[in-house]
């Protein structure tokens, strides 16, 4: 290796490539927050054998280090042998806080609160941000998402301009992700200065549970601080979710102030978030809205013609026609049927036709089917819901909040799965007829409480997508 530089480059792209994108053993998230905030410091020893690891503060190493054992593994594929971590405090870092416990961000944004650290870059440029298959250049402009398009690149040209908050609404499926890749993309490069982090709803929350629970809201919440654009997908994940809505609620005054860059997508506009707070929605649409449609034959046609340039495979136009006039709604789909025939056309050599579209769309819309909902995933849903945990929400406790999230998780499995009462009373260590009293008391509060079906209505659609 040339320099110490590369070999922390290499070792972040080698994580990144086998524990994120391959075996998926750490979150997008969690890599950017607690890996790449450390430095490679140093290669010491007469082998140069020992990599010493610096980070900002002692919690910043201490939960770096649960991750040492993919940091070692790294380290060894990228030098080619055995090598020891050491992981400390940079000698220039500034003491940190003390810290007891949870804390809530209005404690970090109260006015004789102290300044924040200079914002640093979150992590070295990795090859998957500056890949070119998410990009304006990539994007297919069409009818539907022209206003989306032009909203997000004068965005990405000038950061905290007139766009701010930025929130791109639409069904799954027709390039919200894109957009927000895209975004990053182009500021990365005219603006590498700017720390910039991309971050799914659902990672938001179950980051914010783990902190809760680890006793550290506070530090948690600190690593907002010093970023200068902000993407967040899929915002409708944390709607009902009252501490998330609380503690992401100050992190956007936070920022917004700041005057840094937020750019936001949902499947559904703010107004048809019942469960979302006011306040949250109000700063939602204070900013500027910009939805995306169906795409048009046009357009869809277009798509299909440019991913089939991308991958090498000419598709006639007949060919082009039929898949596009067959998939109508969704652009992942467009895409993957053109993979499909690339595959298909490399293994078996059959020229690409209509009769070899029909089977790759046939499989397509094969995979493209929701995998069953498990009950696990209904339960971890309705935890997060009433901040409750999966031990206690199958406990013999009976405070109200766990009473109403255990009802309201044997409502969500009996509608989603189709599971018979005695055994939902079997996941729950209940008999048959708490169940069928649990599954009515539910109905009827519903009819009740629109707010509360709002809720219940939210958590069916999240475990559903």
């Amino acid at each position: 290796m040339d320099s110490i530089k590369e070999v922390w480059d290499q070792v972040l792209s080698y994580i990144n490539e086998e524990f994120i994108i391959s075996q998926k053993r750490i979150s997008d998230v969690a890599f950017k927050t607690w890996i790449c905030c450390l430095q490679l410091h140093d290669l010491a020893g007469e082998g140069h054998d020992e990599a010493v690891l610096t980070a900002h503060s002692d919690f910043q190493v201490r939960t770096a280090s649960k991750y040492s054992s993919y940091l070692k593994e790294a380290f060894e594929a990228v030098l080619g042998f055995p090598v020891t971590l050491r992981l400390t405090v940079s000698p220039a870092a500034p003491a940190a806080p003390a810290s007891g416990g949870e804390f809530s961000l209005r404690s970090l944004y109260a006015e004789d609160a102290a300044p924040a650290a200079p914002a640093q870059p979150a992590h070295a440029p990795l090859a998957d941000e500056l890949s070119e298959e998410y990009t304006f250049e990539n994007f297919i402009v069409g009818q539907g998402n022209k206003f989306a398009h032009a909203a997000s690149l004068a965005v990405a040209q000038n950061p905290a301009g007139l766009y701010n908050p930025l929130f791109i609404y639409g069904p799954s499926g027709l390039g919200k992700t894109h957009l927000l890749n895209a975004i990053r993309h182009e500021i990365h490069l005219n603006r590498p200065d700017l720390n910039i982090l991309m971050i799914k709803g659902v990672d938001f929350t179950n980051d914010l549970v783990d902190a809760i629970q680890n006793g550290t809201v506070n530090e948690y919440n600190k690593t907002f601080l010093t970023v200068d654009v902000l993407l967040m997908d899929d915002i409708h994940f944390i709607a009902g979710k009252e501490r998330t809505q609380e503690e992401f609620f100050h992190t956007f005054n936070r920022l917004y102030e700041a005057k840094k860059q937020i750019v936001l997508t949902s499947d559904r506009p703010p107004r048809e978030m019942p469960t979302l707070e006011d306040r949250l929605r109000t700063r939602f649409e204070m900013g500027l809205l910009a939805d995306i449609a169906y795409p048009d034959f046009e357009t869809r046609l277009a798509i299909i013609r440019r991913k089939a340039k991308v991958l090498g495979i000419t598709l006639p136009d007949d060919v082009c026609e039929f898949i596009a006039n067959r998939l109508k709604s969704n652009i992942r789909q467009l895409e993957g049927t053109v993979k499909k025939m690339k595959i298909y056309n490399d293994l078996g050599g059959d020229p690409p036709s209509i009769s070899l579209a029909q089977i790759a769309i046939g499989d397509i819309l094969s995979e493209d089917k929701p995998l069953p909902v498990t009950i696990e995933k209904i339960i971890d849903e309705v935890c997060r819901t009433y901040s409750i945990t999966p031990v206690d929400i199958r406990s013999k406790k009976r405070t109200t909040q766990i009473s109403n999230a255990r009802k309201v998780a044997m409502y969500v499995i009996r509608q989603v799965t189709q599971l018979s009462l005695p055994s939902i009373g079997k996941e729950f260590n209940r008999d048959h007829s708490t169940v069928v009293y649990s599954l009515k008391d539910v109905t009827e509060e519903m009819e009740r409480n629109q707010y509360f079906k709002a809720t219940v209505d939210d958590i069916i659609k999240n475990v559903s997508d």
